[in-house]
């Protein structure tokens, strides 16, 4: 009879006692060895088990497989925990995989569990390392996934990961735990099984054991990683703060580490979704840095916007910024800002105009820019182009779309509040009736 005593051991040695475990359980093979392993260290040392199961629903089978993970637990005295997803959105892998891991945080805070197992295996990480360098990735992506990963209140323990997914399947079958197969793990319509089912053959016949050279790699990578995260993590708060990439401190930088700084950036920025990123997306942020283009932006996955004004690099969220268009009579709000009538003020900066009336068609009206925009700037000859303004400026992009512009009944432009002024300006000594402040 094949046993997992070595598992089993691990185990042991890692969980200590009256310590709470969430164990991820589908009903594959996989799944079904870690809970019986569980529920044979629960027989020698006092541990709580909650066997976790989602129910994805893409499949006729999947009622019957989460009644038969249920009825395991109940005959093994295992507090059982399930969730349907009944729609999807988006990718559907990458939706049901944030819903899954959403679930099981949710039943870490309610049994203050200490620990997520999931029975990952030997396989699954050489397809996931396999994976990532074909399409790309980051050091520590290259290195697929750890035997353990700290969280901020909880472990993911993964401990198969020394296993194939044959030798899982003879434990299982050879010691009559029950268990179900998803026939979609033979589609090669699915990019995961085309590697598991042509790839991984292949490395097997050359080294039965492969599984375990890619163990070692993974951790070599680790090793590494690590190492250069230490210290990209101390160039990181130095030239990043408030979503902003001082790129003045950051060319001066190595390159390795001018590219972890992104990474680390981004893995922020994406946390549970950083499958999304690609090196790909750091190589586009790399480019625009290097451009000699003062001004220029690129979208990333999730909304995720990048946007490059001089010297700085801003990271935020791809939100469309409207037009507006108010009648001004004594005051408007904006988004960051507003616009209102004062009484005297001793200020006479591009903060503060004022203006006479009589001059004027009035009501004046506050908006966004318009294509062909001009104003006749005070004390300068002809007209200048708003966008030249904002160029000279060094007005970023998203900036220049919200920036609010002055101007009368007639369209015609009286003032960039807080850059410039038009020739309708007065000065203190002059005729005025008017008095607005932008603050």
């Amino acid at each position: 009879m094949i046993n997992l005593d070595d598992i089993l051991k691990k185990l042991d040695k890692t969980i200590k006692e009256n310590e709470t475990l969430i164990t991820a359980t589908s009903g594959g093979p996989d799944s079904m060895a870690l809970l019986s392993l569980l529920i044979k260290l629960s027989q020698t040392k006092n541990i709580t088990i909650i066997c976790a199961h989602v129910n994805h629903n893409l499949r006729k089978e999947s009622q019957e497989e989460a009644l038969m993970v249920e009825k395991y637990a109940n005959e093994n005295n295992i507090i059982f925990e399930k969730m349907e997803i009944n729609h999807y959105e988006g990718n559907t892998e990458n939706y049901a995989r944030t819903q899954r891991y959403n679930f099981f945080e949710k039943l870490i805070k309610k049994y203050n569990a200490t620990y997520l197992l999931t029975a990952h295996h030997g396989d699954d990480l050489t397809e996931t390392i396999l994976m990532r360098m074909v399409r790309g990735s980051s050091l520590k992506g290259y290195s697929g996934f750890q035997e353990i990963t700290d969280k901020e209140t909880y472990k993911i323990y993964r401990p198969l990961i020394t296993k194939t997914k044959d030798e899982l399947l003879n434990y299982v079958k050879t010691n009559n735990i029950p268990y179900a197969v998803d026939k979609t793990n033979f589609s090669e319509e699915y990019t995961r099984n085309r590697y598991r089912l042509n790839i991984l053959p292949i490395l097997k016949k050359e080294n039965k054991s492969v599984h375990l050279k890619f163990l070692k790699f993974s951790e070599t990578l680790k090793l590494y990683d690590d190492h250069i995260n230490k210290e990209a993590n101390e160039k990181l708060n130095k030239v990043y703060q408030n979503n902003n990439l001082n790129l003045k401190l950051f060319e001066n930088e190595d390159e390795l580490i001018k590219r972890k700084i992104l990474y680390q950036i981004l893995n922020n920025l994406y946390y549970k979704n950083i499958s999304l990123i690609t090196d790909n997306h750091v190589e586009l942020i790399l480019n625009i840095i290097e451009s000699s283009r003062p001004n220029l932006k690129i979208n990333l996955p999730s909304k995720v916007l990048v946007i490059k004004n001089y010297q700085n690099l801003y990271f935020t969220q791809n939100t469309e910024i409207k037009s507006y268009s108010f009648t001004f009579k004594d005051k408007v709000i904006l988004p960051n800002n507003q616009i209102l009538i004062k009484e005297e003020t001793e200020d006479t900066s591009n903060y503060t105009i004022r203006l006479n009336s009589k001059e004027l068609s009035l009501p004046l009206i506050v908006r966004t820019r318009q294509n062909g925009d001009k104003m006749e700037i005070k004390n300068l000859n002809g007209h200048k182009k708003i966008k030249d303004i904002f160029i000279n400026e060094k007005i970023s992009e998203t900036a220049r779309n919200s920036w609010p512009i002055l101007t009368d009944q007639n369209n015609q432009i009286i003032w960039l509040p807080g850059l410039k002024k038009s020739k309708f300006d007065k000065q203190k000594h002059e005729n005025y009736d008017i008095i607005i402040r932008y603050r």
